[in-house]
């Protein structure tokens, strides 16, 4: 793996978990070093995604098809064991919270590319 994507990825990753806490949803609750191998490769396909000009709309129905195709569904209580999830609803029916986290992290992602990646 590219180790610029795997550290765009850590430092999405740590963002959504300070704001995933703050908002007081425990799903993103582990450090990147803490992370299994399926959280850390969600994490690096969503860079990816963002990187090749995904909308936040767009990442968002991905993740869900990725979710389904997993075998989590929605339910009204994200319940990490039984692979239910709130959040797995259209784009336009998350709560604003959870849009503007989606926002955040294509926009960190953007800029710690640019960063990385210029010169």
């Amino acid at each position: 793996m590219d180790k610029r994507i795997e550290l765009i990825a850590q430092i999405a990753h740590e963002a959504n978990r300070a704001l995933s806490m703050d908002n007081g949803d425990g799903m993103t609750t582990s450090h990147w070093e803490d992370a299994n191998d399926a959280q850390r490769m969600s994490i690096v396909a969503g860079v990816e995604f963002a990187l090749r000009g995904g909308t936040p709309e767009q990442q968002h129905k991905a993740w869900c098809e990725s979710k389904g195709s997993d075998g989590w569904e929605y339910a009204p209580v994200t319940d990490k064991q039984n692979k239910k999830h709130a959040c797995l609803v259209p784009y336009e029916q998350l709560p604003d919270g959870q849009r503007m986290k989606d926002r955040l992290f294509i926009s960190i992602v953007m800029a710690a590319h640019r960063e990385l990646c210029a010169g």
